[in-house]
């Protein structure tokens, strides 16, 4: 019979299925970590490093170019610095 996926409208949450190492589970457990909170955590975790990632890869030509930019004219402001 095929599983069913929910979603709490009110949570925004959806149920799946995860598999992951019997003796981690029943570690976790014994040692009160909410597995779903868990999971969030490092998942919103890997999302943000990943999309950094991206960003940068997608922006590289342009932060070098303004890097050169900057090395041969300054930054924006610098003559209106007072210190």
């Amino acid at each position: 019979m095929p599983q069913v996926h929910t979603r709490s409208k009110a949570s925004g949450k959806r149920a799946v299925n995860l598999s992951i190492a019997a003796r981690l589970v029943d570690e976790a457990r014994s040692q009160g970590i909410n597995l779903s909170a868990t999971l969030e955590y490092a998942l919103e975790d890997a999302l943000r490093r990943s999309r950094r990632e991206r960003w940068v890869a997608e922006n590289t030509d342009g932060i070098a170019a303004y890097n050169e930019q900057v090395e041969e004219h300054g930054a924006f402001g610098d003559s209106l610095r007072t210190f």
